[in-house]
C-alpha cells in the first residue's frame, strides 16, 4: 500500500480534510452573511455544495482522528472505494459551484456592472466567499487524487 501525502489515517491527511472543512465552513459563513445572495441561485448552490463539502471533509476528519488515536490503517479495499467516490462527487459539485458563482460574479461586476449600480448587494463579500470555495476545492481534488492513487495501487 502507498504511504502518499494526504492519505488517510496519516496527518498529512487529517490536515487536508481540516483545510477543506475551514474553508468550505467560510464560503458558507461569508456567503451567508452577504446580504442579498438568496436572490441568485447560483450562491444558494454554493452554500449548498460546500455544506456537503463541509460534512464530507468533516466526516473524514473525524475518521482520521479515530485512525490516529487507534494507530489504525484505513487503507481496505471497501473504505478507499467509498473515499474515492465520495471525493469524487462532492470534488465535481464543489468545482461546479465554485465556477458558476465565478461565472456570476463575472457577470455582475464587468458585463453589467450591477454591483456598482445595487449598493445593496454585497459584491465583495460574494468574491470572497467563491474564492474560498476554489481553495477548498482544490484542497479536495488533492484528496481525491491520493484516493484514487491509493485505491489503484491496492
Amino acid at each position: 500500500m502507498k504511504d502518499l501525502f494526504g492519505s488517510p489515517g496519516k496527518v498529512s491527511g487529517l490536515v487536508l480534510r481540516i483545510g477543506q472543512c475551514l474553508f468550505a465552513a467560510a464560503s458558507i459563513v461569508v456567503m451567508a452573511t452577504a446580504s442579498g445572495f438568496s436572490t441568485i441561485t447560483a450562491f444558494c448552490y454554493l452554500i449548498a455544495s460546500m455544506g456537503l463539502q463541509f460534512l464530507w471533509s468533516f466526516a473524514l476528519a473525524c475518521l482520521d482522528i479515530h485512525a490516529l488515536r487507534k494507530r489504525r490503517g484505513l487503507q481496505t479495499h471497501v473504505l478507499m472505494s467509498l473515499f474515492v467516490v465520495g471525493d469524487w462527487v462532492t470534488s465535481i459539485l464543489s468545482l461546479a459551484a465554485a465556477c458558476s458563482s465565478a461565472g456570476v460574479m463575472v457577470l455582475l461586476v464587468r458585463d453589467t456592472n450591477f454591483c456598482r449600480d445595487q449598493p445593496q448587494l454585497s459584491c465583495s463579500m460574494f468574491q470572497i466567499s467563491t474564492a474560498f470555495a476554489f481553495v477548498s476545492w482544490f484542497l479536495l481534488a488533492i484528496s481525491s487524487c491520493v484516493m484514487f492513487w491509493i485505491l489503484a495501487s491496492i
